[in-house]
């Protein structure tokens, strides 16, 4: 009887307007959302992807309208659109590839630690957005 009459632990709601900006996410937690959101632009990026590559290799004239959309645009959709959206694939693809070889290395290593955690989190970061930008300046003809 004595147990039914302890007193039960009281879980609340969180308010997300008031709890959520003050909550401070690790590192690997935001390399972790950012998997999901990398992983979620590509899918939803695939129809574009599919005709990027279509248009790219079926012949010479098709090639040309693959330049003019990066170079003039499409209908409406101006060209420096056309190679921000490319940039953003970019990125996706990018941060997807090594963070999902992070994953790897942690499973296969079993490499579970706070601190491998934070650093692997940290080298993904940098190394996709370094990446990225690097591509992008290539993309933007900076070189």
């Amino acid at each position: 009887m004595t147990e039914l009459a302890r007193k039960r632990p009281e879980f609340r709601n969180i308010n997300a307007l008031k709890d959520l900006p003050s909550y401070r996410l690790p590192v690997a937690g935001w390399v972790s959302i950012l998997h999901r959101v990398s992983g979620l632009l590509m899918f939803f990026l695939m129809p574009l992807i599919i005709w990027l590559f279509d248009h790219s290799i079926t012949s010479e004239i098709s090639f040309a309208k693959f330049s003019a959309a990066f170079n003039v645009g499409i209908g409406f959709v101006p060209g420096w659109f056309m190679k921000l959206v490319v940039l953003a694939l970019i990125w996706a693809y990018l941060h997807h590839f090594i963070a999902g070889l992070r994953h790897l290395f942690m499973d296969a290593r079993h490499a579970v630690t706070k601190e491998f955690g934070k650093s692997s989190a940290i080298a993904t970061l940098v190394l996709s957005l370094g990446l990225t930008a690097a591509l992008g300046a290539k993309l933007f003809g900076l070189y």
